[in-house]
Order: structure tokens, then C-alpha cells, then sequence
């Protein structure tokens, strides 16, 4: 039975208005930039007047393809997953969610996640994407944080909701449904048509997503049925996604990334969003994988990019048409390994969980190798003087003026005056982050505004110099924090990850480091201690906690202990 969609609205057809602008100037950055205007109804439902709707008008296109590990393929297209989000949504109702409950989607990257995230929305429910390796306390944290109304989980986590309300409804996705949970399954036997008791008022929360707690505890971020939903058009943008395309984004739910190019951006894009679920990386695999299905637009972190040069790069024989990097900033050299292989540039983008991509490198443009790039249409970014508070052309805190009332900006922080208000002091949302911006309006990432550090009075972006680090044939990651000195306040030091190779001759592996490091740094930049490492501590969103390896340093120097220190002046 082919699926008939749903009648376009006022505001579907303000959001296609302004999606075909960005289409028609994809790769006019000025001309997007002067020229957008991003829709703001007052009433919106993105399953209901954008999904459905699109489902309606392409029916039998894959929505979602899925890749398992052993290579099997399943797609799921936009008709049969507008319908089965209708069961969905009428199952949860029965069940006695409604409009404004809190829903945590604890779920992989499996099919029942973008049916229940879009039967949640349908129902006007908020949900709470929430990573599956979250330890039984934090996910207790998030549950009283979040108010949580119901919980839909993997039943193989049944033991991390063990100490969780019993009068919280559970709702488990696989087999063995433990007593008392509700068995997702049952879902397939609801109504297949949807109908919602009311309008969506656009104001109305549609998403909280907790931050990745780099520095400290996790704070929960509050998006609208617009900020998010209409927002990602500048996501879209960067992306450089196209209707038809098949999108690749490697990132795990439960974060906001994953909402950014896994959900919101493909579809307001008309696009495919394809998965592939390995259980180990493998960069051979993925490139087969990619080539076999055409992926035509490939988004990946950090730490995935630097993988993948380790590899034979040249056995993709048909690379994506973009390429984008996203998470952390990309270092220089990655850049330039991709781009020598695959004849295209990776091209950075920023954002946060609070927002969608304010800043990136967008198609067609000129990019420079490190650059975040320029603000995306609809976001008015300005660089403010920590120290002062005052504008700066060069360099500054990475903000938002919000006289401009940017869509894609949160809400606030959920239940949280006092992070809001100090968020948004001076007329301005403060993201943390530390950027110089040169003469054509390019911005390029200083760092954590709690990273920079002084060493001798002189300031130290640690991405700076672990971008050069990077360039070493041994280097796989690096971070550098301060080392306290009783002479310089601080000296850089660089935990650093190394091939095989290195660590079977560690001392000259040091010695050539080091050497690297000086040929192409100024003399107060230098590197002075470096220790090898396994693996840098990450947040389980894959972001490097450098407060973790500045704590760990100081307590080092504390105790006196000197094992597995390489220091610069030893190999001299």
C-alpha cells in the first residue's frame, strides 16, 4: 500500500521556502548568508508537517539503510517509516504518554530509534536521547535531572534501570522483556494512522539533550519544535546535503551530533541516512561498505579521520562528493592526507549541543586547512574579548548576538536560570570557545577558553601544537596541557598516542618527536615534556577531557614521580 502522506501546512511550506533558498545558493556563501530568512511559524510538528509530508511526495525512497557488521543491508523508506511512526505514536498514547512527557530513548543505531524519536515527536512528547554506555548512576543522574516520564531502552541494559522509579514506564526494545517493562513489539499492532490532539505550538519543547561534560557534570540543554527541527537548515547547508543523497554520519546516539546528521538535517534534505554498525573499525571495511552503496556525503569526528589515514586511503575508488569533519576541530595534516588521496577537502564545521553548525567551510568555497570557516546563514557570530567584554575583530570568545534572536539557539539550559543567565550575560550566548578570525572572515579554533594557558607569559593553544604532533608518522593522537614549573608557571606537555612502531623504541620515537616539534614551532611553543600513552581519556561522546590529564599532571608533580617522562632536553 503506498503511503499518502499528510497535507502540507503554512509552515512546511515556509521551512521548503527557505530549504530551496539554501539549495539555489549552495554554493554562494555570501548570497546565502545576506539573503536567508529563517522561517519561524508559530505552530510546527516536524514528523507531522515535514516527515509525513515528504513521505507523501516520495514514498518508496529510502529514509534510513542500515549496514550490519557482517554486511547485510535493510532500507526502510520515507512511506514505511511515516507509517510505522504512526503505530508508534498511537502505541505511546495508549500507554499514557502524552503531549509534554519526557521520554529517554536509550537505543543503537537500529531502526526502533528513528521510529520512536519520530512517533515522540508525534505525539508532542519531548525525547531525551541518551547513550547505552552510560553507567547505572548517570543514567540516574539524567533520569532526575530530566523529570523523566518513561524510559525506552535496549532490555539487555534491564540492570542499569534496576534502582530507577518503578512507576516510570520502561519500554524495552529486544527479547526477554523483563517483568514489568512493556515489550516495544506490541507497537506493530497499533492503528497505522496517526491523529494529534492538537497543534504543536512551536515554542514547546521538543528535545533535551544533555551536554558531554567535558569540564564537569553534564548540563541539559532545552531545544524547541523549532530550534532544532528548522535550525539544522544551516546544518543542512554546511553538509552540503542534496535530495537523493546517501549520508553517511559515524556518531552514536544519544548525542546531539547524531540529531544533527543522522536525523534533522538528511531529512530536511530529502536525503538517505545510511548506517553501517561495525563492531570493531576497520578504515578497509568502511571504505568497501562506502563504495558498495554510494555514499555521497560522509561526516565523521576526529578520531574516526585520523583512523582512517593510518590506512590505505587510495582503496576507495569512488569517494563521497563531501566530506565533511565535526566534534573537535581537524588538524591540518589529516586534512591533507584525505585531500591527496581522495582529490576533496575535508571541510570543518562548528557547533554545540546548544546549537546547530553556526560556523563551517562551506561547498564550494575556499578553504583554509584548519579553519572552522565563517558563520553559516542565521548566525550572527561575533568574537568578544574575554578579558573585557568588548568586541574584538581578531580574536575572542566565540558568541552569539542575540539582539539577532538566532532559531537554531536553545531555549536555555532545562530548569537552570542561573546557567542560562550566565550563558547569555552582556547581550551575548558564550560558547567557551576561543577563536582568531583573519582578514576574509575565517575563524580558526584557540581552544577551551579553560584549555589556553600561559608558559612563560606567553598563551598556548594546545590545539596548535597538537595539530603539529599530529603530523608525525608516529603520532595517532596527542593533547597537551600545562606541566607546572616553579620558573615558567607552566610548560607544555603533550600526552601523545603512537604506533606500534614507536613504542618498540620509545627513546628515539621521543627524540624524533621532539625534533618534529622544534623544526616547526617557535621556541616558546615548544614542546617540553612528552609521555606515551594507550589511549587519552574521552568523554563517551569521544571528546578528549584535557581537565582529566591537567589533574592527573598536577598530581604527578605532587608526588615527584618522573616514569615515562621524555623531556626536550635530554634528547638535545
Amino acid at each position: 500500500m503506498t503511503y499518502t502522506g499528510r497535507e502540507a501546512t503554512e509552515a512546511t511550506t515556509a521551512v521548503r521556502a527557505a530549504r530551496d533558498f539554501l539549495f539555489a545558493h549552495a554554493t554562494d556563501y555570501r548570497g546565502a548568508v545576506e539573503g536567508f530568512e529563517p522561517p519561524r511559524p508559530a505552530e510546527f510538528n516536524f514528523a507531522l508537517e515535514w516527515f509525513d509530508v515528504i513521505a507523501g511526495e516520495r514514498p518508496d525512497q529510502a529514509a534510513v539503510t542500515i549496514v550490519e557488521a557482517d554486511l547485510s543491508a535493510q532500507s526502510w523508506t520515507y512511506g514505511e517509516l511515516a507509517r510505522r511512526s504512526d503505530q508508534v505514536a498511537n502505541w505511546l498514547v495508549s500507554l499514557g504518554v502524552g503531549r509534554g512527557a519526557h521520554v529517554i530513548v536509550m537505543l543503537n543505531n537500529t531502526i526502533e530509534l528513528w521510529e520512536v524519536m519520530l512517533g515522540i515527536a508525534k505525539v508532542g512528547a519531548v525525547s531525551i536521547p541518551t547513550s547505552t554506555l552510560l553507567s547505572a548512576s548517570d543514567l540516574a543522574y539524567r533520569v532526575e535531572k530530566g523529570e523523566v516520564d518513561a524510559i525506552v531502552s535496549l532490555t539487555a541494559l534491564a540492570d542499569r534501570l534496576a534502582d530507577i522509579d518503578q512507576n516510570i514506564l520502561r519500554v524495552g526494545v529486544g527479547e526477554n522483556t523483563p517483568t514489568g517493562w512493556r515489550a516495544f513489539d506490541a507497537s506493530a499492532h497499533a492503528d497505522e494512522s496517526f491523529e494529534p490532539d492538537a497543534a504543536t505550538p512551536a515554542d514547546d519543547t521538543s528535545l533535551l539533550y544533555f551536554t558531554s561534560g567535558t569540564t564537569n557534570r553534564p548540563k541539559l540543554v532545552e531545544h524547541t519544535q523549532i530550534s532544532y527541527p528548522i535550525g539544522h537548515l544551516s546544518t543542512m547547508w554546511w553538509l552540503g546535503l542534496r535530495p537523493g543523497d546517501v549520508h553517511l554520519n559515524i556518531s552514536s546516539p544519544g548525542w546531539a551530533k547524531h540529531a544533527w546528521s543522522s536525523f534533522y538535517a538528511p531529512f530536511l534534505a530529502e536525503a538517505t541516512v545510511f548506517v553501517f554498525t561495525y563492531d570493531r573499525f576497520d578504515a578497509g571495511v568502511l571504505m568497501r561498505v562506502m563504495d558498495t552503496h554510494r555514499v555521497s556525503t560522509f561526516c565523521a569526528p576526529p578520531t574516526v579521520w585520523r583512523m582512517l589515514i593510518q590506512a590505505d586511503l587510495t582503496q576507495l575508488a569512488h569517494p563521497p562528493r563531501e566530506l565533511v569533519g565535526a566534534g573537535e576541530p581537524l588538524n591540518p595534516e589529516v586534512i591533507s592526507r584525505v585531500r591527496t588521496a581522495w582529490g576533496s577537502t575535508i571541510r570543518d564545521g562548528y557547533g554545540q549541543t546548544e546549537m546547530t553548525c553556526c560556523v563551517g567551510n562551506s561547498p564550494g568555497q575556499s578553504v583554509k586547512d584548519g579553519s572552522m570557516g565563517r558563520p553559516t546563514p542565521g548566525y550572527p557570530v561575533v568574537l568578544v574579548d574575554p578579558a573585557t567584554g568588548e568586541l574584538s575583530e581578531t580574536e575572542g570568545e566565540v558568541c552569539l548576538d542575540l539582539a539577532q534572536n538566532p532559531l537554531g539557539l536553545m531555549k536555555g539550559y532545562y530548569e537552570d536560570a542561573a546557567a542560562t543567565a550566565f550563558s547569555r550575560s552582556g547581550g551575548y550566548h558564550h560558547t567557551g570557545d576561543i577563536a582568531s578570525r583573519d582578514d576574509d572572515g575565517y575563524l580558526t579554533y584557540v581552544g577551551r577558553a579553560d584549555d589556553v594557558f600561559k608558559a612563560s607569559d606567553y598563551k598556548i593553544s594546545p590545539f596548535e601544537l597538537e595539530s603539529v604532533l599530529l603530523e608525525h608518522e608516529y603520532v595517532i593522537e596527542a593533547a597537551v596541557v600545562p606541566s607546572p614549573d616553579p620558573v615558567r608557571l607552566a610548560v607544555p606537555k603533550a600526552y601523545v598516542c603512537v604506533t606500534e612502531a614507536a613504542l618498540a623504541a620509545p627513546d628515539d620515537a621521543a627524540r624524533s618527536i621532539f625534533a618534529h616539534a622544534h623544526e616547526r614551532l617557535s621556541a616558546h611553543l615548544w614542546v617540553r615534556i612528552i609521555e606515551f600513552v594507550p589511549e587519552l581519556p574521552k568523554t563517551i561522546s569521544g571528546k578528549i577531557r584535557r581537565v582529566e590529564l591537567r589533574a592527573r599532571e598536577a598530581e604527578r608533580i605532587a608526588a615527584g614521580d618522573e616514569a615515562g617522562q621524555h623531556r626536550d632536553r635530554d634528547y638535545r
